[in-house]
């Protein structure tokens, strides 16, 4: 039996060192805090991902400080281009006061570690291949006062103590669910599955998105998905192709997606390679959380940032931009807390945080469900595909919104109307 190691200490535990928890230990260290940031892995490593990052990711990258020009390996993008119901539409990322113009690809499996070690050049300290396992609690409060980990490949018991932790340890978030925190039912759940091909489509200006996902197996007619394709060209003579599926429909459960996925590449044009034995990896799938499927954001000393609060957009599946914001979001929190006098006073700074969550985002993930409900329809999803499309100006508006791409003071009329319907809509 190994002896624990000698108990170790911060001002802040954070669990997890993706976007989420990287991010979130980025901002605190700069503000000055002790964090140490526990990884299960060590880097670089894979994780499911489109690659594909809208402008909303790109602010939160430069806010961090992170090199993305081209000769840093990151590859820009100017927008979405967009395909169903026989059309095919190119639409720019809008021009906007709060969000660049651009976007950025870049492979999951060292954009996480730009990420983390940018946290630690700003002062966390990272620990690599340490699995977190039970949360140290108080017993006379139930308080989390840190967490129990295996460290290195010796899995050496060690328990690190802070009085505040972040969960920043994904879909599965054994942490939240060891305090009591369990997945909601009633918000909507995705599935991406993706692989990688070598292809001569691999540098492209726009991401491209498939509206239409078909289900050409078996001799019966195609039956249309509920869930949109993606190809993304990752300028390194390979493409990322996958798909985003949601659960609102019958067949969630019953079809094997990765199959899905192979009937859906092999109807391509054959020029652009999307066949088996030019597949550079395997077939993967993760979950998406959606829309503050695991609630509350805060409780008896344990913050939830990122993909360990649903905080996928409903709209468009987008994971990374609101996992960084929600580690921004939570790190700001903290440190006004960390000044407080009392106890009391830091508890009530730490309540605000699923508050400030609401405020930002909860009107417009209201509406996300919404729009799930209704593109969980077939007829629906056909019809907006084949009408939608053949409209710019309502597409740009779509861009917009799907995007969550909008000025919230100064903006054009499309802004107005999304952010007054999202500031309406409930915050739930």
């Amino acid at each position: 039996m190994n002896e624990p190691r000698t108990e170790q200490t911060a001002d802040v535990i954070v669990v997890g060192a993706g976007p989420a928890g990287s991010t979130t230990a980025y901002h605190l260290a700069k503000a000055g805090l002790d964090v140490l940031l526990l990884e299960k892995t060590a880097f670089p490593r894979e994780k499911v991902c489109g690659d594909g990052l809208t402008p909303r990711a790109t602010k939160q990258l430069v806010a961090m400080g992170i090199d993305i020009s081209e000769e840093a390996g990151w590859l820009r993008n100017k927008g979405l281009r967009i395909i169903g119901g026989g059309h095919r539409l190119q639409l720019d990322w809008p021009d906007l006061a709060t969000f660049p113009d651009y976007g950025l690809v870049r492979k999951r499996d060292d954009f996480d570690e730009q990420l983390a070690r940018q946290a630690q050049k700003a002062g966390a300290r990272l620990h690599e291949r340490c699995n977190v396992g039970a949360p140290i609690t108080d017993p006379r409060t139930g308080r989390i006062t840190g967490v129990e980990a295996k460290l290195g490949e010796e899995k050496t018991p060690v328990t690190f103590h802070a009085p505040l932790v972040v969960a920043a340890d994904g879909n599965s978030t054994r942490l939240s669910l060891a305090m009591g925190l369990h997945r909601r039912e009633d918000r909507p759940m995705g599935v991406a599955v993706r692989t990688y091909f070598a292809s001569p489509r691999h540098e492209d200006d726009y991401l491209e998105s498939w509206l239409e996902l078909w289900d050409k197996r078996g001799p019966g007619p195609d039956r249309l998905l509920p869930g949109y394709g993606w190809v993304f060209g990752m300028g390194d003579g390979t493409s990322n192709v996958g798909l985003g599926v949601l659960n609102t429909s019958a067949s969630f459960k019953e079809l094997d997606w990765r199959e899905v996925l192979k009937a859906w590449t092999a109807s391509m044009p054959e020029e652009w390679g999307y066949t088996e034995e030019n597949m550079t990896g395997p077939i993967r799938g993760a979950a998406l959380p959606m829309a503050f499927n695991r609630q509350p954001h805060y409780t008896k000393g344990l913050l939830l940032v990122g993909d360990a609060g649903g905080l996928v957009n409903p709209f468009n599946g987008e994971g990374i931009a609101y996992a960084m914001e929600s580690g921004q979001i939570a790190a700001d929190v903290i440190v006004q807390a960390h000044a407080r006098s009392t106890p009391a006073q830091r508890e009530r700074a730490l309540l605000g945080y699923p508050k400030v969550l609401k405020e930002t985002y909860g009107g417009y993930y209201s509406m996300g469900r919404a729009f799930v409900k209704l593109i969980g329809n077939p007829k629906v999803m056909k019809l907006a595909t084949e009408r939608g499309l053949t409209h710019p100006v309502l597409m740009r508006f779509t861009l917009k919104m799907l995007a969550n791409l909008t000025d919230p003071t100064g903006g054009d009329a499309m802004d107005r109307v999304i952010n007054g319907l999202a500031k309406v809509a409930p915050k739930a």
